[in-house]
């Protein structure tokens, strides 16, 4: 597997290829977000570790954002001494798949990295679509009715799990668990902000309610998106 670190502390750059090494990783590093960008997009890596606050034209979160605009699908673990829910969300956003908070062990970084690298999207390609509104994994783009709206992309994994299991309860442990990695606990509103953030922009105005809250269980959407009271 092949790991590349974006860090520009040479401490902790020196600690996590020599720790990923011994584990048998390919461990590749850049110190600048700009030298980072160009390797990533050439090379591929099954996974960047990515510290937030680089030198360079781009801190972590807009590299992060790039790197996501120009395809690479390689999974996202971010790296910060930030710890508020708002700076989580907007790492999340970016396109990162989990964020490790300064100062971390490495027994839970690599547990990170297992849990990151065995997400396999074994899903089939191209729109889903149902009677009343169609979506664009890809593009993240929602068409319901003759109105097009574009989801951030945790919205967007959020609103394709649900898709997916149209008319069927997801559990907020599963939500967890399938978008987040465990990395947020289940006390937090995090998830309602989420769902909040997609009923405004699928289910305004006189479309009806088509994400549905189980109380206590978790979310569906709804089988035929008709409207309820």
């Amino acid at each position: 597997m092949k790991v590349f670190v974006v860090e520009d502390e040479q401490r902790i750059a020196q600690f996590l290829k020599k720790g990923l090494t011994e584990k048998g990783y390919a461990v590749d590093a850049a110190v600048d977000s700009d030298t980072a960008l160009e390797r990533i997009v050439a090379t591929s890596p099954d996974l960047v570790i990515l510290d937030l606050l680089l030198p360079g034209s781009r801190d972590g979160i807009e590299l992060c954002r790039e790197l996501r605009a120009r395809g690479v699908r390689s999974k996202v673990l971010m790296l910060t001494a930030r710890e508020t829910i708002e700076n989580k969300i907007e790492g999340l956003d970016a396109g990162a798949d989990d964020y490790l908070v300064k100062p971390f062990s490495f027994r839970e970084l690599l547990a990170r990295i297992r849990a990151l690298l065995r997400r396999v999207e074994a899903v089939e390609p191209g729109p889903l679509v149902f009677p009343d509104l169609s979506y664009e994994p890809e593009s993240r783009e929602v068409v319901r009715g003759d109105e097009t709206v574009r989801l951030t992309v945790r919205e967007g994994a959020l609103f394709e799990l649900l898709l997916r299991r149209r008319g069927k309860v997801v559990s907020r442990s599963e939500i967890q668990a399938r978008i987040w990695e465990d990395s947020f606990d289940l006390s937090t509103n995090i998830i309602d902000v989420y769902i909040n953030a997609l009923r405004k922009k699928i289910d305004g105005g006189d479309r009806g309610r088509l994400i549905e809250t189980v109380r206590g269980v978790g979310y569906r959407v709804r089988d035929t998106g008709a409207a309820e009271g």
